[in-house]
């Protein structure tokens, strides 16, 4: 799987951009105001997340569950920092959909994945907020049970893993004209978009190979 662009799991259903919701996390702001007397006023709001906002909420409870950053691979379609994590401050991609791998203590290698929402924060939050979801099963004294449902998140290998890029799209090999490429997404995307007989999870293979292809031709996102 790769951090960017994103690698959406194997046997998992994606969403339509007609199923997708508006925000429902924010995070909480407060505000001073300072008056001539000296006195200050404090005031509480609430601020829509950034991408950087879901990836610490992401690790954090993955942490909480044992399971270290250096074991979590966060997979989006947000360019990544020089650390590997998704960027904030970039335009939203047409994909806000978000996956997160890692590997527990014992081996076992885990994935969750949202594209519930229209940003890749809110999935992000989304995924965190599930964690916290189960990891209450365990504070609850519900260990056993918690693994037996963590049992349905065991990151399988996808059947098109091995694909790369070129093939996915239709291209030679040492195909390197990035217009001659575009030209061969766009065939791909009208070819296998749902609305024209096509699956999601083959657009989104199609998506996730333009995607490369740009980053690997130097093409900026």
């Amino acid at each position: 799987m790769t951090r960017y662009p994103l690698t959406w799991p194997a046997g998992w259903p994606r969403k339509a951009l007609h199923q997708r919701a508006e925000a429902r996390f924010s995070r909480g702001t407060v505000s001073s105001q300072h008056g001539f007397d000296g006195s200050t006023t404090y005031s509480r709001g609430r601020k829509a997340l950034t991408v950087a906002d879901g990836v610490n909420r992401v690790l954090l409870e993955l942490r909480r569950l044992g399971v270290d950053e250096q074991d979590t691979i966060i997979s989006t379609n947000v360019p990544t920092r020089l650390d590997g994590l998704p960027r904030s401050g970039v335009r939203e991609p047409d994909d806000p959909g978000a996956a997160v791998y890692w590997e527990e203590r014992g081996g076992a290698r885990r994935v969750m994945a949202i594209d519930q929402y229209l940003t890749v924060a809110d999935n992000l939050a989304a995924i965190a907020a599930t964690l916290e979801a189960m990891r209450a099963i365990e504070r609850h004294g519900g260990a056993q049970i918690l693994e037996r449902a963590f049992t349905g998140f065991t990151a399988l290998p996808s059947p098109g893993a091995e694909k790369s890029w070129q093939e996915v799209l239709g291209v030679p090999p040492d195909e390197r004209d990035i217009e001659a490429v575009r030209a061969a997404f766009r065939r791909q995307a009208a070819q296998h978009h749902p609305d024209r007989g096509g699956s999601l999870e083959q657009m989104a293979a199609v998506n996730a190979a333009w995607q490369q292809a740009k980053v690997e031709l130097g093409v900026a996102p």
